[in-house]
């Protein structure tokens, strides 16, 4: 079974990617470092709410979209 953080991670990285936005670009639209958006897509940071619905608005994506296995 697949954690959550990493179907999360799997999730931001590709869409992220679908939209031609680079990490920084991400991180700047979201006001967040790129270093943790490349830490988020490595699995490697547990994300609060606040910043999952931030990384949402910046994807254009409902929330719960980047928490579902695709």
């Amino acid at each position: 079974m697949t954690s959550l953080k990493i179907i999360f991670a799997n999730n931001v990285k590709e869409i992220r990617q679908d939209k031609k936005l680079s990490q920084e670009g991400l991180a700047y639209a979201c006001k967040l470092h790129r270093t943790y958006i490349s830490d988020i897509e490595r699995g490697k940071r547990n994300v609060s709410i606040d910043n999952i619905e931030k990384i949402a608005l910046a994807l254009e994506v409902k929330p719960y979209e980047l928490l579902i296995k695709k």
